[in-house]
């Protein structure tokens, strides 16, 4: 009894705050024709960054200017670029050097292509995109993930071993493709395509590929010569302990002393930033050590395997190696797609973060246009997949680049590597580069990120997971494929079955919330008020239609308690932000529905496009009537209990 004086006076305390607001009247949308409609939306879809606003308004001339700085955007920063810029930009160039030449080296191995092919893809790469990529702090060059994947999904049906020259044939033609892909995603502004990569998805994947990355380098850490052509977790940990007979102390030793080393001075950098020269210098240095050692040991005699001679000389042209026809045409296409997106998605994430950390603005599309060009050029001298490596990146940025500069002085180094100095890398070790694999894979494993999506969502924490597990157990583009598909599900899930609510006022207010949210916020007897969160469309009405009909058979299942009959249904659409045919049958139907119980539907806040199209379809006027449509729940509650016969 007691509960019912309070809630009596909270109805009283509502309708008294409700009955002296004034009372505002709906207002339609204006008129706009179909054509207008349809290129506001396809602006919005392919143009949102809207990039010819900085044209308007300009002379001839400048618009000239603009557009060629739009296009090759090292004509922005060019004119204004000083020698002190220079100065730090050589200095992060060489440092990146340091890192790229050993790690270009070892990436390509990882491809299963000739060691020589990295050096190539740190040379021409980095030029193209000095000149048409926004990022200052991006160092182009191969990277661990693409290198896998590629080198994966061509091994399965050509031997890198028995017909080395049409894998590199095809290696050439799936770089092509892959710039093709990402090119034509960037002109076509279809960018958001590759958002259908959550980051949840990207840190299993990345961390599955990691350790497949990591196992795979078991090969050169313990010297074993047959190792399985799978990448797998069980087959490559079976390959291993079913060929203990040819594990080399020699080489286990060697690989243990240097992996420590490059992991302590990744772990020295890490915890001192300034000290980044630490970890960029110890794969060079490891290098050069290994190959001291083995060069006056005589090790390659020992039992230590060596990379060998490599081809001096500058990239030989490859376009005369593409392969745009034959059995294998499709296998390209499939690697250079699955290749393309992966390397586009770390290169623009990578960008951006950086971009962030500098306060300046990376255009996505121009780097879709700018990777995606890099790899079509780098196809024709002889360069596999490149994009901004995220090691070798926060490398540049911690030295200090300041333009694309660095790039230029970077491939400027490899230049002359590959010209003079590639006798010198004739007895650089295996295992050493499998240990520079593995110590750089090891920062794409982001255990603080995984915990927190955990935290955060449970849901994305089991994305993640089957991205991990998918890449470990099944493969990497099985993997990548069976996360990126229950994320599709997770977003029609979040379509098909809209959140819907039912709302209370707060006593003493006009204010209406959530009843399960604010404990404190009371029904108003009559009124069954729900919110729903979503647009309504084909692919959700019938749920919707089933939901609020449970909701009507719940509060009359509650009338015998309150002695209050169902009167109004009210529906706040705020949330509402579209409606298709399929939806303005919804509300029909429902209000037919309604009325058989003697109640009546009102619309709350219908936006501009939905209540256009509820307009069209309500030909006797009946969702437009004054009585049936207000503009807060606060006005329809007010107005509409005055209507109530006591």
């Amino acid at each position: 009894m007691e509960h019912s004086n309070s809630s009596n006076a909270g109805d009283r305390s509502c309708l008294e705050v409700a009955m002296e607001m004034e009372v505002h009247r709906v207002v339609p949308p204006p008129h706009e024709s179909t054509l207008r409609k349809l290129k506001t939306t396809l602006k919005e879809t392919f143009f949102p960054d809207d990039p010819l606003r900085q044209f308007k308004g300009q002379p001839t001339g400048k618009k000239w200017i603009l557009a060629a700085q739009y296009i090759f955007p090292i004509l922005q920063w060019c004119p204004d670029y000083s020698l002190k810029l220079l100065k730090s930009d050589v200095v992060s160039g060489l440092t990146i050097a340091s890192l790229a030449i050993p790690q270009g080296i070892s990436y390509a191995k990882l491809a299963n292509l000739p060691p020589i092919v990295g050096l190539y893809s740190s040379f021409v790469p980095p030029l193209v995109y000095a000149v048409l990529g926004s990022s200052r702090d991006l160092a182009v060059g191969p990277v661990s993930i693409a290198s896998l994947i590629l080198g994966s999904m061509l091994t399965q049906e050509v031997s890198p071993v028995n017909d080395p020259v049409l894998f590199l044939q095809l290696a050439f033609t799936t770089t092509f493709f892959a710039g093709f892909f990402q090119a034509s995603l960037g002109f076509l502004r279809l960018g958001f395509i590759i958002d259908f990569l959550s980051k949840a998805t990207l840190i299993g994947f990345m961390a599955g590929a990691a350790i497949i990355v990591s196992l795979q380098q078991l090969k050169a850490l313990l010297g074993i010569t047959h190792f399985t052509k799978k990448m797998g977790l069980v087959p490559v940990l079976s390959s291993v302990f079913h060929n203990t007979n040819e594990w080399s102390w020699q080489t286990i030793l060697m690989g243990f002393c240097f992996l420590v080393f490059l992991l302590v001075a990744r772990h020295v950098s890490i915890k001192k930033p300034r000290l980044f020269w630490v970890s960029a210098g110890a794969p060079l240095v490891s290098v050069i050590l290994s190959t001291l050692l083995v060069f006056a040991f005589k090790a390659q005699h020992h039992g230590i395997s060596i990379i060998g001679k490599l081809q001096e000389g500058l990239n030989p042209p490859s376009w005369n190696m593409l392969q745009f026809h034959g059995s294998h045409l499709g296998l390209s296409i499939k690697t250079g797609l699955v290749t393309g997106i992966i390397s586009l998605t770390e290169g623009i994430a990578v960008g951006r973060t950086f971009a962030a950390l500098k306060n300046y603005k990376v255009d996505g599309n121009k780097e879709m246009m700018a990777i995606g060009l890099m790899n079509m050029v780098g196809s024709s001298t002889s360069c596999y997949v490149t994009t901004g490596a995220f090691s070798r990146s926060a490398v540049n940025h911690n030295a200090g680049a300041k333009t694309a500069v660095s790039n230029i002085v970077m491939s400027v180094t490899v230049m002359v590597t590959l010209l003079f100095l590639m006798p010198l890398f004739q007895y650089t070790p295996n295992v050493v580069l499998g240990a520079i694999i593995v110590s750089a894979v090891v920062g794409l494993i982001d255990i603080p990120a995984a915990c927190q999506i955990w935290k955060i969502d449970k849901f994305d924490f089991i994305v993640m997971l089957c991205a991990f597990f998918g890449v470990i157990f099944i493969s990497v583009q099985d993997g990548l494929a069976i996360a990126v598909g229950i994320s599709i599900f997770k977003i029609l899930l979040q379509i098909t079955r809209p959140k819907t609510v039912m709302l209370g006022n707060i006593p003493g207010t006009d204010i209406f919330r959530d009843v399960h949210h604010y404990k404190e916020s009371m029904k108003i007897p009559g009124f069954l008020i729900l919110s729903i969160e979503a647009p309504i469309n084909f692919a959700n009405s019938t749920y919707l239609n089933e939901r609020v009909l449970r909701w009507i058979e719940e509060y009359e299942a509650d009338d015998h308690k309150k002695q209050s009959r169902l009167r109004f249904v009210i529906f706040e659409m705020s949330a509402v932000s579209s409606i298709d045919t399929s939806g303005t049958s919804f509300f029909k139907e429902l209000k037919k529905t309604v009325e058989t119980k003697e109640a009546e539907l009102v619309l709350v806040n219908p936006l501009g496009e939905v209540m256009e199209k509820l307009q069209k379809s309500d030909e006797n006027g009946e969702f437009m009537r004054p009585d049936c449509l207000f503009l807060t729940v606060g006005e329809a509650v007010a107005t509409l209990s005055a209507t109530i016969k006591v």
